[in-house]
C-alpha cells in the first residue's frame, strides 16, 4: 500500500478500517486528542497514549535499516547490548496501533519490517520464535510474541492489506497450533508466568481463530487458577525452580515483578472477557495483597522477590507492566487505579530519548538503556489504549495502602515486614526461597534480616537493595555491571582475605518486633556467612541489629553477640543518591545530602567514611540506582554503633 492510499482510507475511514474524527490526528501532532474534541483525556488516557508514542518513536529510531542484510533488517538496535534482542518482534503490535490511529506510513512499515525480521531470524519449524537469535535458545516466550501478534490483528488488522493479514493470522496458528499446543500442556510446567498468561493467551487465539480447542484449554488452565495463591494475603507463588520449592522456612516462591506485569495480567484479561465473577473475586483480592507493596512514586518494591536479579524499580526487566490488571480491576478497588497511574508516571521519569530505561538513575550513571525494557512495555500502553473506552473510571483519587499505614504489617508467606511509622516505609526480609537455575549459582535477593527499602515521603527511597552478587541469570536478557560489583544492601559484613562474610547471607535470621504507638522496632538476631553459608573460623559470627523508626528518624544499631569480638566488622550503609546531589562531611561523625525536597542528614556515634568519597557513587543494575555508600567500623567495646538518618526541610 502507497503512503497516500494508507492515509486517505484511515482518514475517510474506508474499507480498511473505520475511526471516529477524534482518534485519527495529523502526522504533525502530539499523540492528544484534537483541539476541538468535546472532552479532554482522562489522566490515565493521556499518559498512556504519551508513553506509547514516545517508546514507539524511540524504537523507530533505532530499527535497523539495511534491506541487503535480513539478519539486520526491520531489528531493534539495543543502545547497551550487542545484539538484536529476539523478542523484539513484539514491538509489531505498538507500531500497528500507532499505524491505525495516527495514519503515518512509518509506524505501517515499522510494524511489518520488524515482524519480518523476526520471520527470518527467530522462526523456527515447529512454529515457535526464539528468545535469541541462537535456534537453541529458550522457546517458552513465544506465548507473549503470540499475544502481541494476536492482539495487533484482533485491534488492527484491518490496516494490513488482505494477503498480509492472511500470511500473519496463519503464523499465528502455527505458533498455537505447533509449539504452544504441544509444550503449553499445563500451567505450571515451567515458571508460572508462563502458564499463567497463557489462561488468556489461548482464550484469546480461540476466539481470533476460531478453534474451540484453544478455547477448551484456556478454560482448563483458568480452572486451575485458584491453586496458586497463598494465605493469607493472596500472592501468587511459582517463581521458583522448581515452582512449588518449598525453602527451609517452608516457604514458597514468589516474586512480585513478574506476578504484577504478567500472571495477573493473564488472569485478569481472562477473568474480564469471559465475565468469570469467581475468579474476578479472587484476583480482586490477590491484586489488593499485591499492591501492599507499592512504594508511593509508584515503584514496586521487588527487593526480596526470587527473580530480585530482574529488579528495575518499577518493575521486572523483560516483563510486560502492571497496567493491564490493575487498570481493568479499578472497578473493584480505586486504589488499584491508583496503582496504575503511579507506575507508568515512574517509567515516564524513567524514560529518556524515547526508551525506557531499566531504573532511575541510569541517566545520572550514563548507563545506557537496553531495548527490552521499552518494546515490552510499550504493548502494554497500546494495549491500555485499545480498551481505553471499556475500562472503570481509573484515577489517583484514592491513595496507595503504604501511603496511608501506620504500622508493621507482617507477610508470613514470605516471612517480609512492612514498616510504616509517620513519613517513613521500610521493608525488612528474612525470605529464604533462593532461585537456582541449571546454569548459575544462587541469586541471592536480600534476606538475613535486610532492611531492604527505606523510603521518606518528602525525599523518597533512601535505602534500596540489590542482589548480595550480582549475577547475569539471563545474559542476553540482562546488562553486565558498570563498574565493580557493589551491593546496595545495608549490610554488617567482614572481609578476611579474600572471603566476604555478611548478613544477607544467613536464611535463618531471628527477626522480634515491637510497637508502640509512636515506634516500632525490630530486633534481629543474625550470622554473618559467605555465600557458601560458612561462617568466620574465629567464632565471631554472632551480631545482633535494631531498626527502631520514629516519626522524625530512622535508627540503626548493630551489636557484636559473640562471646568472641571482632574489629574489623563494618556496617555498610549505602545511601541512594544519584550524581549532581551535593553530599557534605560535616563532621567525622555525620554527614548531609542535599535533596531537591529536604536535606538527608546520616549521623552516627563512631567515625564513618565515605566509601565512594563526596562527588561519586556506585551503581548496581538492581534496582538502577546509585548510591553514596557509608561505612562504619565496630570495635571491641560492648557498646553498640547506633546510625540515625533523618531528614530536615
Amino acid at each position: 500500500m502507497q503512503r497516500r492510499e494508507f492515509i486517505t482510507s484511515l482518514t475517510l475511514g474506508g474499507a480498511l478500517v473505520s475511526l471516529a474524527p477524534d482518534q485519527v490526528w495529523g502526522s504533525d501532532q502530539a499523540y492528544r486528542p484534537d483541539k476541538d474534541t468535546p472532552q479532554a483525556l482522562s489522566e490515565f488516557d493521556q499518559l498512556t497514549a504519551q508513553l506509547l508514542k514516545q517508546w514507539c518513536d524511540g524504537m523507530l529510531a533505532h530499527q535497523i535499516d539495511a534491506p541487503e542484510d535480513p539478519t539486520r533488517h526491520g531489528g531493534l538496535a539495543c543502545p547497551a547490548c550487542p545484539r538484536i534482542h529476539g523478542r523484539c518482534s513484539d514491538a509489531l503490535y505498538p507500531f500497528l496501533h500507532m499505524a491505525h490511529t495516527t495514519g503515518q506510513q512509518k509506524y505501517l512499515d515499522a510494524s511489518i519490517a520488524v515482524y519480518d525480521w523476526a520471520e527470518h531470524n527467530v522462526s523456527r519449524a515447529d512454529g515457535s520464535w526464539t528468545n535469541d537469535v541462537n535456534p537453541k535458545s529458550w522457546r517458552g516466550t513465544t506465548i507473549f510474541g503470540a499475544i502481541a501478534l494476536a492482539e495487533a490483528l484482533h485491534y488492527h488488522g484491518d490496516v494490513l492489506d488482505q494477503s498480509r493479514r492472511d500470511a500473519w493470522t496463519n503464523r499465528l496458528d502455527e505458533a498455537v497450533g505447533g509449539y504452544l499446543w504441544s509444550d503449553f500442556k499445563e500451567i505450571d510446567f515451567t515458571n508460572l508466568n508462563y502458564g499463567m498468561t497463557a489462561v488468556y493467551g489461548f482464550h484469546l487465539f480461540g476466539d481470533l481463530l476460531a478453534n474451540p480447542d484453544y478455547t477448551r484449554r484456556s478454560e482448563r488452565f483458568a480452572s486451575r487458577v485458584k491453586e496458586f495463591f497463598t494465605e493469607p494475603n493472596h500472592l501468587l507463588w511459582g517463581e521458583g525452580k522448581p515452582n512449588d520449592n518449598r525453602s527451609g522456612r517452608g516457604l514458597l516462591p514468589v516474586d512480585l515483578g513478574y506476578n504484577v506485569e504478567e500472571s495477573l495480567n493473564g488472569v485478569v484479561l481472562y477473568a474480564v472477557d469471559v465475565g468469570d465473577q469467581e475468579l474476578l473475586d479472587l484476583v480482586s483480592n490477590a491484586l489488593a495483597g499485591h499492591l501492599q507493596f507499592m512504594l508511593p512514586d509508584g515503584a514496586w518494591d521487588n527487593s526480596w522477590g526470587t527473580r530480585s536479579q530482574k529488579w528495575s524499580y518499577w518493575g521486572s526487566r523483560t516483563s510486560d507492566g502492571c497496567q493491564p490488571a490493575f487498570a481493568l480491576m479499578a472497578d473493584h478497588n480505586p486504589a488499584f487505579g491508583t496503582a496504575a497511574i503511579r507506575n507508568a508516571q515512574l517509567m515516564q521519569r524513567c524514560t529518556s530519548n524515547g526508551l525506557l530505561h531499566g531504573g532511575p538513575h541510569y541517566v545520572s550513571h550514563g548507563i545506557k538503556p537496553c531495548m527490552h525494557h521499552t518494546f515490552t512495555h510499550a504493548k502494554v500502553m497500546a494495549l491500555m489504549q485499545d480498551r481505553m473506552k471499556s475500562l472503570p473510571p481509573v484515577n489517583t483519587n484514592t491513595p496507595l495502602p503504604r501511603e496511608i499505614a501506620s504500622n508493621v504489617k507482617h507477610v508470613p508467606e514470605l516471612d517480609v515486614w512492612l514498616a510504616a511509622k509517620g513519613p517513613w516505609r521500610a521493608t525488612v526480609s528474612a525470605y529464604d526461597s533462593i532461585y537456582k537455575t541449571k546454569k548459575s549459582g544462587l541469586l541471592q535477593q536480600p534476606t538475613g534480616g535486610s532492611l531492604s527499602v527505606l523510603y521518606h515521603e518528602k525525599v523518597g527511597t533512601l535505602l534500596a537493595s540489590s542482589m548480595a552478587r550480582y549475577e547475569m541469570v539471563e545474559p542476553l536478557n540482562m546488562q553486565p555491571q558498570p563498574g565493580d560489583d557493589f551491593p546496595l544492601t545495608t549490610r554488617v559484613e567482614r572481609r578476611i582475605d579474600d572471603d566476604w562474610f555478611t548478613n544477607l547471607y544467613d536464611l535463618t535470621a531471628d527477626v522480634r518486633i515491637s510497637e508502640t504507638e509512636q515506634r516500632c522496632v525490630f530486633d534481629i538476631a543474625t550470622t554473618l556467612q559467605n555465600e557458601e553459608r560458612e561462617t568466620p573460623s574465629d567464632d565471631s559470627a554472632a551480631f545482633q541489629l535494631r531498626y527502631t523508626f520514629d516519626s522524625d528518624k530512622t535508627t540503626i544499631s548493630v551489636t557484636q553477640s559473640s562471646e568472641a569480638k571482632t574489629e574489623d566488622a563494618t556496617l555498610v550503609v549505602p545511601l541512594i543518591s544519584p550524581s549532581g546531589e551535593s553530599v557534605r562531611q560535616v563532621s567525622n561523625t555525620c554527614i548531609e545530602i542535599d535533596k531537591p525536597h529536604g536535606t538527608v542528614v546520616l549521623k552516627s556515634n563512631v567515625p564513618l567514611t565515605l566509601l565512594a568519597g563526596l562527588k561519586k557513587r556506585v551503581f548496581n543494575m538492581v534496582p538502577g540506582m546509585e548510591s553514596a555508600p557509608v561505612a562504619m567500623k565496630l570495635s571491641k567495646n560492648p557498646s553498640p554503633i547506633v546510625c540515625e538518618i533523618s531528614v530536615r526541610a
